[in-house]
């Protein structure tokens, strides 16, 4: 039986700045954008508590709560508070999979300890050496971890045991899954699901040809099941950040504040790989009817123009339609090919 943590540092970049600026604790703090045509790259608890969250412009966010204090993005010193986290982790497993700079699963099936107390060491941990804080799940994979630690959040942990998934699950709102959002989640209630246990009802013909493929994938997510390995020696070959929104935006104009603040989450993510080369650029788009495309250019460093070319490349393929998710990324160059190439 496998013990998954997924370990999710609570308004990373925010903590991290409250914690080299005293000053900024107790107040609703954004980090992003520093002119009102920008945006927020996170917010803490306080600004979240007037609506604000990332990727929304700063002059919607100073609307909501009009004593926000905007801070400017340090990726530096965020890649350097990321990379001492990791240390931590590594402490007590070689099978960490980092999904960003604030999150990753760990392994712990390996070790005699209970994933519970291994998890409340390494928040302990982080807590003391960095002065900031995470939360955790444990469960016996990686749907059931992720879905978990956000059940306490902030500074808090939960744990799913194996002979608990069934009845957790079927209690779980459908909306907790990965890829359901608002358009989903009407269509859903319109069958009379709120809950994965009322999705529970439907068999996996019915399923497939209600959703198609993404049927298949539901009927096995609503009940807990998650084959993936936490995944530690691959070669990456691509790197992405995506958002799914809240409500479908309807206009390609609404969609480049979000994707510059991809933009710059993803470059934070990229300078992890500086030994790496970038092959292309990628800008993922998907639709209020569930269809998707990618668009996709050679390119060798990021560039913010190319992304929004490809932005509008996407958007026009949908023929206007409302966009439901927006991702951004890059695909590296195998190193195989670039060992092949100076042999020859």
């Amino acid at each position: 039986m496998r013990k998954i943590v997924h370990i999710d540092m609570d308004c990373f970049y925010a903590a991290i700045e409250e914690r080299e600026n005293p000053s900024l604790r107790g107040k609703p703090v954004g980090v992003g954008g520093s002119t009102r045509r920008g945006v927020l790259t996170t917010a803490n608890y306080e600004a979240r508590k007037f609506g604000c969250r990332s990727a929304m412009p700063v002059f919607k966010a100073l609307q909501l709560c009009p004593q926000l204090v905007m801070v400017p993005v340090r990726f530096d010193l965020y890649r350097g508070v990321s990379a001492q986290v990791r240390a931590i982790f590594g402490r007590f497993t070689e099978k960490i999979e980092p999904l960003s700079l604030d999150e990753a699963y760990l392994d712990l099936s390996h070790l005699n300890s209970s994933a519970e107390s291994v998890a409340r060491e390494i928040r302990n941990q982080i807590r003391e050496e960095l002065r900031i804080t995470a939360s955790a799940g444990i469960g016996p994979n990686k749907l059931i971890a992720k879905i978990a630690s956000e059940w306490k959040k902030p500074d808090g942990q939960h744990e799913i045991r194996p002979e608990d998934v069934d009845a957790f699950m079927k209690a779980l709102p459908v909306g907790k899954l990965w890829g359901v959002g608002g358009k989903m989640r009407e269509r859903l209630e319109k069958l009379g699901v709120k809950t994965c246990g009322d999705l529970q009802r439907f068999d996996k013909i019915e399923m497939a040809r209600g959703f198609g493929k993404w049927g298949l994938e539901l009927w096995e997510l609503s009940r807990g099941i998650d084959h993936r390995e936490v995944e530690t020696t691959r070669i990456r070959k691509s790197i992405s950040t995506e958002n799914t929104f809240r409500e479908n935006i309807a206009s390609l104009e609404d969609l480049n504040p979000p994707l510059h603040a991809m933009l710059d989450e993803l470059a934070g993510d990229v300078a992890r790989y500086e030994n790496r080369e970038i092959r292309s650029l990628v800008v993922k788009m998907k639709f209020a009817d569930f269809t998707r495309t990618t668009a996709e250019k050679a390119h060798a460093v990021l560039d913010a123009e190319i992304f929004e070319g490809l932005l509008k490349e996407a958007w026009q393929r949908g023929g206007g339609k409302p966009v439901r998710l927006l991702g951004v990324g890059v695909r590296f160059r195998d190193p195989e090919d670039r060992e092949q190439m100076e042999l020859l």
